[in-house]
C-alpha cells in the first residue's frame, strides 16, 4: 500500500461506510447478495449490516481455499507441548473433518439456528467443532474448557443448546483436569437439558459415558455421513459468547454471519499484514474472544496458517516456549496478552532463551486484552528486534478498534503507551459525564459514534433491552466502551483504564494506568497494578500492587520507597501516592486480565463475589493479607 492509505480508507469508511464495505465484502462467496449494505433505522440502536445476504461462514474460512485450487496449503497447525504432539491439517483435510462433524451434529437433529455448547481443552477439534456449527447454520457457544460447573450451568440454561460437544480432559500446564464430572455436575444442575452429548475421548483422561445421552466422538463421527455447507443469512447469528466476570444472569455477546466474515476478512490483510499462506499465531484459547476471532475465524478466511497452542508461556517447558513455537512454524506475526509476555520477562529477563531459536521469519508482535505497560513493550522490542504493537478491542466489538495498520500504512508510527490510530470503520471519540465532546488530549469516555461497524455485537443473547442499557443509552448516539483515556493531537488514543478505574483524588482526575506506568518502569518490577481506596479526607488514595521480576532479592521496603518517589517525581504530589506492596502475584482471569475491580471492593472492606473466570482464587487472600482487609475465603 502507498503511504497515506490508510488515512484515506479510514476517512472513506466513515464518510461513505456502505462503499467501502461493499468493497470489502466482495472477496467473500455469497450464495446470495445482500439487498442493503447497511441499515440502520433506529439511531439508538444497532445498525444492520448486508441484509438481505446469505452465505455460509464456514465456506469462507474452508470450503472456498479448496475449490480455489489451496486444498493442499497448510490450514491449521495444533502444537501441544503437553501432549509432546504437532497435528497439521491442509485446508482439505480440514474441511473434510468438519464435514463429517456436522454430518454427526445433524445426525443428532442439530439444525439452523440450534445451539450447540462448546467445552473443550486447546485441541483442533474445538476449532472443527466451531466450524461445524458454521457449517449447518447451528449457533455456537464455546465455553471455556474447565469452567466451574455452575457457571457452566448458568450458560447452558441462558444458551439452550441442543447438544454439547465437550472432551475428557484438559491439560493446564502438568495437570489433568477431568472435564467430565464438570459438564454431568453442570447438566444436572442447568434446568435446561440438552438432548445428547458427544464427547472427545483423550488418552490423558477416560470419561465414563451416561447411556442414552453421551456418546463417543469418534464413533459418532465415523458413523456420520459429511454435511454440506448451508446458506444462512447475513444477519443470523453465528455465535454467542459470554463476556468474563458476569454474575447472576450471564451476558451473551452476540455474533452475524455476515458482518463478522467480512469484517475479520479485512482485519487480516489492513490491521495485521497477513496473507494466502502466510502463518499467524494467536496465542490465546477458544474460550475468548481472540480464539473465536483469530485462532479460528479470521486466519482461516483469509486463507492463513492457523497455529492453536495447547500450552503456556512458561512452564512448557520454559520461558522459551514462544520462541519454539514461533521458529517451528516460521510464525510471521503473533498475537497475545500483555501478560504472557510480563511472565516472560519475569522468568527470563535477559530473554536468554531466544538465542536457541530461529524467528528469520518472525515480523511483527501484537498485544491486547489489556493496556501494555511501555517496559513491556520496549522490553519485548529489543529483544525481539520487530514492531511491538498495543492495539485495541473488546469481545463485543470482536475485531480492532484502534491499532496500527501495517497492512496498509508500513510506515505508520508506534507510540508506545498508546493503542494506535482508529481502526478504519471505527469513528472514535472522548466525551465527558454529559456526553459533549472533549478537546484532545482531555481524558474522558472513550466511546464510538453510531453506526458501529460490521462484526460488532447487534445485541444481547435474548436481552435487547440489556443490550442497549449496556452499550447505548448512557451516551445517546454513541456506543460506549466502558474504557477511559484521550485522543492526542495526532488522533492517536491512549486507553489509560476502565472507566472504573479513573481515580478521584480531591477533585483530581487522575488515571490509574497512568500511576501503573511509572510503577511499572521499576527495574525490579515485572508487572503491577493500581487501585483506588476510598479515603474520608480525599475521596480516593491509589494503592499500588508490584510483583517483582524472578532473581530480584532487594528489600522490599526499599523497593516500595523507590516507587513512592517515582510516582511523586513523574506524576506529583496530586496523585498522594503513598501505598504500595510487594505481592507475589497478581489477580487475573484466566485470559490474563489482572481483577482490579475485585482488588478495590476489598481494599474497601467489602466482599465481593469472586467472578467465575479467576484463575487461582486463592491469590486474593493474599492481596487481602497486604491491605490488611478481611479475608474473602
Amino acid at each position: 500500500m502507498t503511504d497515506g492509505e490508510y488515512r484515506r480508507q479510514h476517512r472513506t469508511s466513515i464518510d461513505n461506510p456502505t462503499a467501502f464495505w461493499a468493497e470489502q465484502a466482495e472477496a467473500l462467496h455469497w450464495d446470495r447478495r445482500w439487498d442493503s449494505i447497511l441499515t440502520h433505522d433506529d439511531p439508538d440502536g444497532a445498525p444492520h449490516w448486508f441484509a438481505g445476504g446469505r452465505l455460509n461462514t464456514c465456506h469462507n474460512a474452508v470450503d472456498r481455499h479448496v475449490e480455489a485450487g489451496r486444498g493442499d496449503t497448510l490450514a491449521l497447525i495444533h502444537d501441544s507441548p503437553v501432549t509432546d504432539s504437532v497435528t497439521r491439517y491442509t485446508f482439505r483435510e480440514l474441511r473434510d473433518a468438519t464435514a463429517a462433524l456436522a454430518g454427526a451434529l445433524r445426525a443428532h437433529g442439530v439444525g439452523t439456528g440450534d445451539r450447540v455448547v462448546i467445552y473443550m481443552p486447546m485441541v483442533a477439534e474445538a476449532a472443527i467443532a466451531m466450524l461445524a456449527c458454521a457449517r449447518i447454520g447451528a449457533v455456537h457457544s464455546v465455553v471455556f474448557g474447565g469452567f466451574a460447573a455452575p457457571e457452566l450451568a448458568k450458560r447452558i440454561d441462558d444458551a439452550r443448546p441442543k447438544l454439547i460437544l465437550s472432551a475428557s480432559c484438559g491439560i493446564e500446564g502438568s495437570r489433568v483436569i477431568a472435564y467430565k464430572p464438570l459438564l454431568d455436575a453442570a447438566l444436572e444442575g442447568a434446568s435446561h437439558k440438552p438432548e445428547a452429548c458427544i464427547v472427545l475421548q483423550r488418552p490423558q483422561c477416560a470419561a465414563a459415558l451416561t447411556a442414552g445421552r453421551d456418546h463417543d466422538w469418534r464413533e459418532a463421527v465415523s458413523a456420520a455421513e459429511p454435511a454440506e455447507c448451508v446458506p444462512v443469512a447475513a444477519t443470523d447469528p453465528l455465535y454467542v459468547l459470554y463476556t468474563s466476570g458476569t454474575t447472576g444472569r450471564p451476558k451473551g455477546v452476540v455474533r452475524d454471519n455476515g458482518g463478522h466474515a467480512v469484517a475479520l476478512h479485512y482485519s487480516m490483510r489492513a490491521v495485521y499484514d497477513m496473507g494466502p499462506g502466510e502463518v499467524f499465531w494467536a496465542a490465546s484459547d477458544v474460550g475468548w474472544v481472540v480464539g473465536h476471532s483469530y485462532i479460528v475465524y479470521a486466519p482461516l478466511l483469509a486463507g492463513c496458517t492457523t497455529v492453536m497452542y495447547e500450552g503456556k508461556p512458561v512452564g512448557t517447558p520454559d520461558a522459551g516456549a514462544f520462541w519454539r513455537v514461533a521458529a517451528d512454524h516460521g510464525v510471521k506475526a503473533l498475537f497475545t496478552a500483555p501478560t504472557a509476555f510480563r511472565a516472560i520477562k519475569k522468568e527470563d529477563p535477559k530473554g536468554e532463551h531466544l538465542a536457541r531459536y530461529d524467528l528469520s521469519a518472525f515480523e511483527a508482535l501484537y498485544l491486547a486484552g489489556e493496556r501494555c505497560d511501555p517496559d513491556t513493550i520496549t522490553w519485548a522490542g529489543d529483544l525481539l528486534k520487530v514492531p511491538v504493537i498495543d492495539h485495541w478491542w473488546q469481545t463485543e466489538t470482536g475485531w480492532p478498534i484502534a491499532g496500527i495498520c501495517r497492512g496498509l500504512d508500513a510506515g505508520l508510527d508506534v507510540r508506545i503507551g498508546s493503542a494506535g490510530l482508529p481502526v478504519p470503520g471505527y469513528d472514535i471519540a472522548v466525551v465527558d459525564d454529559d456526553g459533549r465532546p472533549l478537546e484532545r488530549d482531555a481524558i474522558g469516555n472513550i466511546v464510538v459514534r453510531q453506526p458501529l461497524p460490521p462484526g460488532t455485537l447487534p445485541t444481547l443473547w435474548r436481552d435487547e433491552d440489556g443490550f442497549r442499557e449496556h452499550y447505548l443509552a448512557r451516551f445517546p448516539g454513541y456506543y460506549l466502551t466502558g474504557d477511559a483515556g484521550r485522543i492526542d493531537a495526532d488522533g492517536y488514543v491512549w486507553v489509560m483504564s476502565r472507566i472504573d478505574d479513573i481515580i478521584n483524588v480531591a477533585g483530581h482526575r487522575l488515571s490509574t494506568g497512568a500511576m501503573e506506568e511509572v510503577l511499572a518502569g521499576h527495574p525490579d518490577v515485572a508487572e503491577c497494578a493500581v487501585i483506588a481506596v476510598a479515603d474520608a479526607t480525599k475521596g480516593q488514595l491509589p494503592v499500588g500492587m508490584v510483583v517483582l521480576k524472578a532473581g530480584v532479592e532487594r528489600d522490599h521496603d526499599t523497593i516500595v520507597e523507590e516507587l513512592i518517589a517515582r510516582v511523586r517525581s513523574e506524576i506529583g504530589a496530586v496523585a498522594a501516592f503513598k501505598r504500595a506492596f510487594v505481592v507475589a502475584r497478581l489477580p487475573k482471569t484466566r485470559s490474563g486480565k489482572v481483577l482490579r475491580k475485585t482488588m478495590r471492593a476489598i481494599a474497601n472492606g467489602e466482599s465481593p463475589a469472586v467472578p467465575a473466570t479467576i484463575d487461582d482464587p486463592a491469590i486474593l487472600d493474599e492481596i487481602a493479607g497486604a491491605l490488611g482487609a478481611t479475608e474473602t475465603g
